[in-house]
């Protein structure tokens, strides 16, 4: 009998060698495998003549071997190919790192070939594709099967039996849902859906099972919203802004006057709502949510202003060091030129230690006014004189937690929250519960517009060259690639092999640089900083750039398999550039020529207005378009996405609010004791 907290050594076939590779993927227990789900499903497809063969399609080959193996070396790698043929042609079959397979690889031996193809001058290769006996595939024709994320030498069949070895083990998992309110809210029992997430016959069992984890996923956000709800409602606060008050007055007009632009309309309808919070003696809990580029940071920095004149301290809390570091430069600049009374320290991880201890003493005397850094902030070393604001940038890349600790650095400090991910404003609501929501959805008017296009892969080429001109022009660029390195998503681009790739094409004038989530935070600092500076021309990345730092000289961002991405992502992904005087370009690439696909990207040819495209992307999704990727850009969900999964975050709303009734509170609150308490601990303590 198996128990969910359970070790995966105790499942059979997996030692502590492959434990340790499934301890890379963060899986550690039986409940973390059953938790991994698959990224696609895939039916294998019909045998294929090599005639009919195209460039990057998965396919199925049978054919004979018909040349002796060769063995050679590259880059470190040992590598063995040969060529098999069929009646109609001939196919290249390269393996690396396995020589052994020459004993058995025989000219005149017939094999079951399936894996990606890819064009080698005139003719296909297959490169490390799966051999199959002919039993195996007649089993895999008639289901689906699921891909797995996987890291080097854990493969997919080893995940997969893995998972299949939990099922042998133990019976149906008990359920915190009754029945009636399963069947009242449409929803599958939470282990047939963790099964039929690895081991769907059709994928409208795939849809069933994900709606009910999605359902989970949610309710458990909803109350840990409940949660800090609890202890955060609107008090009475001491930290009270009296706006008639001279000095304040002249702090305001010195900002404004020291800026090279006027407030926008939408700007100033936000800063007299802050205003109104701050003076009106009672704690503000407000999220200022708006289009990248819209303003925010001004109303931030202005916010701080009118607490430090008041004799307050002020924290604010950027997601990254360089972000962090970008706003200490901002507001360093911005006093030097107008003297308006702030002393600000930046503290962050880097920051060494001798620094850091000072930095401590003065917050904790009050000589420092502003604090800008990360999650260094929230150390238990740090000890404010007398906080009054907290500010966190991009606030959905902090947990609750995470916001939670900071506020309690001081006693009904106000709290300005600032998110640029594009959200209609009742999914707001429903997800910032606990705020009041305030929408700059004004750009200023100086602003270039980006100009936009949505191609397919014949222009590609012609891309190459109209970066190259940009590069010239002393510009720098974006490319985002969907993957880290290759896997079994067919025809999708990483940044890994796109990286070399570049680098060959722009070896004589470019430098290019790769960004990618599986990098050390300093590793990624770097980089950042680094292409901030332009000491490289281009930066091929993932979505990770969707919230950095601000590059005015980036002037052309490149999404490759752009139909692979929400709207509402590819439109924050294009907020990286239009940030400078240069006239800058947005261009979505298409992995194939899908009339469909170029149909849904058109939107962001039409409109550079986040909010329309987030209510876009809210009309268009279905329950197909999760797969592979994620598509919201708030990563604090593992299965559900706020778009594609709306109609099921309300009804998740409604569920908590009316009917949830757990067996004792306090064992499930234990897990705010927890960081990044996800999916798998609420399962782990409901079933």
């Amino acid at each position: 009998m198996l128990y969910l907290s359970d070790p995966i050594t105790r499942l059979s076939g997996v030692g502590e060698k492959t434990a340790l590779l499934f301890q890379k993927q963060n899986i550690v227990t039986i409940n973390d495998l059953l938790h991994h789900f698959p990224r696609d499903y895939r039916r294998i497809p019909e045998i294929l003549p090599i005639c009919d063969l195209q460039e990057k399609s998965l396919v199925v080959v049978r054919g004979k071997i018909v040349s002796s193996p060769s063995i050679f070396s590259r880059n470190k790698r040992t590598f063995l190919s040969f060529d098999v043929k069929d009646a109609t042609g001939t196919v290249g079959v390269t393996f690396f790192g396995m020589p052994y397979l020459k004993k058995t690889m025989v000219p005149g031996k017939e094999l079951l070939l399936y894996g990606v193809v890819r064009k080698l001058g005139v003719k296909f290769v297959f490169d490390q594709p799966k051999v199959l006996k002919a039993d195996e595939y007649e089993e895999m024709k008639n289901c689906l099967w699921p891909v797995y994320p996987l890291t080097e030498g854990l493969g997919n069949e080893k995940v997969r039996k893995a998972v299949r070895a939990c099922y042998d083990c133990f019976s149906e998992i008990k359920d915190y849902l009754s029945e009636k309110n399963r069947k009242n809210l449409g929803l599958l029992n939470v282990s047939d859906a963790l099964y039929k997430m690895h081991f769907p016959k059709e994928m409208e069992e795939v849809y069933d099972a994900r709606k009910r984890l999605a359902f989970d996923e949610f309710v458990f956000f909803l109350l840990k919203l409940e949660k800090l709800k609890e202890g955060n409602e609107k008090k009475e606060s001491q930290f009270v802004v009296d706006f008639a008050a001279e000095e304040i007055c002249e702090a305001k007009k010195s900002f404004l006057k020291g800026l090279s632009f006027a407030l926008t309309a939408a700007q100033t309808k936000v800063l007299e709502e802050i205003e109104r919070d701050l003076s009106s003696g009672y704690q503000m809990n407000r999220l200022v949510q708006g289009d990248v580029g819209c303003g925010k940071t001004v109303l931030a920095f202005l916010s701080a202003l009118y607490l430090i004149k008041s004799g307050f301290q002020v924290a604010l809390m950027a997601p990254t060091e360089v972000l962090a570091s970008q706003h200490y430069e901002d507001i360093i600049k911005m006093e030097s030129s107008r003297g308006l009374g702030i002393h600000a320290a930046l503290l962050t991880g880097s920051v060494k230690t001798t620094e850091k201890k000072k930095i401590y003493s003065e917050i904790e005397s009050g000589e420092v006014n502003l604090i800008i850094g990360t999650h260094a902030l929230i150390q238990e070393k740090v000890n404010y004189h007398n906080l009054a604001l907290v500010i966190t940038d991009e606030q959905h890349r902090f947990g609750v937690k995470q916001r939670s600790a900071l506020m309690e650095k001081g006693e009904m400090v106000h709290v300005l929250v600032m998110s640029a991910t594009p959200i209609p404003r009742t999914l707001a609501l429903v997800l910032y519960g606990d705020l009041d929501v305030s929408v700059v959805d004004e750009l200023p008017a100086k602003r270039m517009p980006i100009k936009n296009s949505v191609l397919g892969p014949d222009y590609r080429e012609k891309m190459y060259q109209f970066i190259a001109k940009r590069i010239a022009e002393g510009r720098q660029a974006y490319v985002i690639c969907p993957m880290v390195e290759e896997g079994d998503l067919d025809g999708v681009e990483n940044v890994t092999d796109y990286t070399d790739k570049l680098k060959e094409i722009y070896r004589d004038y470019a430098k290019i640089a790769c960004l990618h989530g599986k990098m050390k935070p300093a590793e990624k600092e770097k980089i950042m900083q680094d292409f901030k500076e332009h000491r490289t021309d281009i930066l091929v990345s993932t979505t990770v750039v969707e919230v950095g730092v601000n590059v005015p000289n980036a002037t052309v961002m490149m999404i490759e398999n752009a139909e692979r991405f929400g709207l509402a992502q590819l439109h924050q992904l294009r907020g990286r550039v239009g940030r400078g005087e240069h006239q800058s370009y947005a261009v979505f690439m298409l992995g194939n020529d899908g009339k469909k696909a170029k149909e849904r990207l058109e939107i962001l040819n039409r409109s550079n207005d986040g909010f329309e495209i987030a209510s876009e992307d809210l009309k268009q999704r279905g329950p197909g378009d999760f797969f592979g990727l994620r598509q919201s850009g708030l990563p604090g969900f593992k299965i559900a996405d706020i778009f594609t999964d709306a109609k099921i975050l309300l009804m998740a709303k409604e569920y908590v609010e009316n009917e949830l009734q757990f067996r004792t509170f306090e064992e499930f609150y234990s897990l705010f004791e927890k960081e990044n308490a996800s999916l798998v601990d609420f399962h782990a303590i409901c079933l």
